[in-house]
């Protein structure tokens, strides 16, 4: 996708935005996760995913939880409770910069 340097700053919302709604997930959930809400439009590799979860986990943002799958170790992150009020928060700045984004790309002329 071209625009895929628009997503990059809101890599780490839509990975707290995910882990809200679902509980916890594996990073390679979360991948397909994001390529089928975008139906395909926006996929995410993990030279991104993983750095984000990292930074994600040293903020304290995140628990991981391992388990063994099919003879396989996999990590499980969810949100801790300063992970779900910065969700929160972080959707709220979101929500606002998209509205204001809309105010310019499609201005009301009629405010002076």
């Amino acid at each position: 996708m071209s625009n895929s340097k628009l997503y990059k700053g809101s890599l780490n919302t839509i990975i707290l935005k995910l882990l809200e709604e679902r509980g916890k997930m594996y990073g390679y959930e979360i991948t397909q996760k994001v390529k089928e809400l975008t139906q395909g439009e926006l996929k995410i590799t993990e030279g991104a995913l993983y750095p984000a979860l990292h930074k994600l986990e040293a903020e304290g943002l995140l628990d991981v939880e391992v388990a063994k799958v099919d003879n396989r170790l996999r990590k499980y992150y969810k949100l801790t409770e300063q992970g779900e009020r910065e969700t929160v928060n972080r959707l709220a700045e979101l929500e606002d910069f998209i509205r204001n984004m809309q105010h310019l790309v499609n201005p009301d002329w009629s405010i002076n």
